[in-house]
C-alpha cells in the first residue's frame, strides 16, 4: 500500500509570523529605471469579487478568440491628494530624510491622522537645493467612498523621471489629486501590497497545515510529531510548527493583471451592493484573482518590479460584468 507524503506546508520565508504594525502597510522597494513622470503606487479600498467573461487574446493560449471566464476583485480608488513633498539625501546607511515641504491648505480631515499646524509653512520647493530623491506624501480621501469613515491614510509614494522631472511634478501638483488613471492602464501589471486578514492565535493544523495523528498518538493528536533531537541544538528550533498569530500580516503579491480601470459605479454596482461593503461610489479598478485584505482595507498598488513577461499586456475585451 503507498505511503502517503504530506510535503511541508506554510513558507518558512516569512518568519516571524508576527501581527503587523498598521492595518495598511509600508511599500519598501519600488520599480527601478521608470522614464513616465508619474507616482508609482496608488491605494483603494477592497470591495470584493465577481466574475467576468472576456475575450482572450493571448497568441499561445489554447483558448484564443474564446470568452473565457475570470474572477476579479474589484477595489474603490478614489482620488488622492498630494500633502507634501520629501527629500532625501543619500548616506553609507541608505537614503535619509532632508525635510519636508508641506501644501498651505491642508484638508480639514488631515488632521485625524497628523497634527496640522496654524502657521504658514516657512519651506518652499525653490529653497531645497541639495537632494538625491523626491518622493510624495499623499493622503486618501475615504469620505468619497462608502466605507463610512473620514479619518484619511497618509503615505509615501515614489515618483518616476529624473531628479529634476520629479522636483517639477512636485512642484505642480503640490495640494492637488491623482486620479488612478494617472499612474495605472489597462492592461498593465501591478504589485499589491495588503495586511491580510486576521485569523488570532491558531494551531499548527490551521496555522501551518500539519497532518492531524491518529487517535492513539502519545499527548496529542493536533500538534508535530516531533520537537526536535534529544541533544545537539538545546533548544526547540524555530522551523518546528507551533501555534501562534495567524494572519493580519503584511503580505506582497506579484504581477497582477489590470483587468479594467472604471469612472461608472453603475457598470458593476449590484441592487442589494457588495457585501460588508455597499455601493461603489468613486473610481473603480479591477484585478484578476483575488487578494489578501478584508473587505474595506486599504490596499497599495504600485508599478510591478519583476513584471511576468507571459501576462498578456493588451487590456481585456470584456464581453460581461457579473452583478
Amino acid at each position: 500500500m503507498a505511503h502517503i507524503r504530506w510535503p511541508n506546508r506554510g513558507s518558512m520565508q516569512y518568519w516571524p509570523r508576527s501581527r503587523a504594525k498598521r492595518i495598511y502597510p509600508a511599500v519598501k522597494y519600488w520599480a527601478a529605471n521608470v522614464k513616465d513622470i508619474k507616482p508609482l503606487g496608488f491605494a483603494g479600498y477592497k470591495v470584493g469579487m465577481t466574475h467576468i467573461l472576456y475575450t482572450d487574446a493571448k497568441s499561445t493560449s489554447m483558448t484564443k478568440g474564446e470568452d473565457i471566464f475570470c474572477p476579479v476583485t474589484i477595489i474603490e480608488c478614489p482620488p488622492l491628494k498630494v500633502a507634501a513633498a520629501r527629500f532625501y539625501k543619500n548616506s553609507p546607511y541608505g537614503q535619509k530624510v532632508i525635510t519636508d515641504v508641506f501644501y498651505s491648505k491642508l484638508d480639514k480631515d488631515l488632521a485625524r491622522s497628523i497634527f496640522l499646524s496654524k502657521k504658514e509653512p516657512s519651506k518652499k520647493l525653490e529653497d531645497v537645493k541639495e537632494f538625491d530623491d523626491l518622493k510624495l506624501v499623499v493622503y486618501t480621501q475615504p469620505k468619497l467612498s462608502a466605507i463610512g469613515k473620514k479619518k484619511p491614510e497618509i503615505f509615501e509614494v515614489a515618483l518616476g523621471g529624473s531628479k529634476d522631472d520629479k522636483l517639477k511634478y512636485a512642484s505642480e501638483n503640490l495640494g492637488k489629486e491623482i486620479s488612478i488613471n494617472n499612474v495605472f492602464k489597462e492592461g498593465q501589471q501591478v504589485d499589491i501590497h495588503s495586511v491580510t486578514k486576521g485569523k488570532g492565535f491558531q494551531g499548527p493544523v490551521k496555522r501551518f497545515g500539519v497532518r492531524v495523528r491518529q487517535h492513539k498518538s502519545e499527548k496529542t493528536k493536533r500538534g508535530p510529531g516531533s520537537l526536535g533531537a534529544w541533544k545537539a541544538q538545546g533548544h526547540i528550533m524555530y522551523r518546528v510548527p507551533h501555534a501562534g498569530q495567524t494572519g493580519f500580516q503584511t503580505r506582497t503579491e506579484f504581477n497582477k493583471w489590470v483587468v479594467k480601470i472604471g469612472s461608472k459605479p453603475e457598470e458593476i454596482n449590484t441592487s442589494a451592493g457588495f457585501v460588508r461593503y455597499g455601493n461603489v461610489k468613486s473610481s473603480y479598478l479591477l484585478l484578476k484573482g483575488c487578494i489578501g485584505g478584508a473587505s474595506k482595507r486599504l490596499i497599495r498598488m504600485t508599478d510591478a518590479t519583476r513584471p511576468n513577461k507571459a501576462i498578456q499586456k493588451d487590456p481585456a475585451n470584456i464581453q460581461f460584468i457579473s452583478k
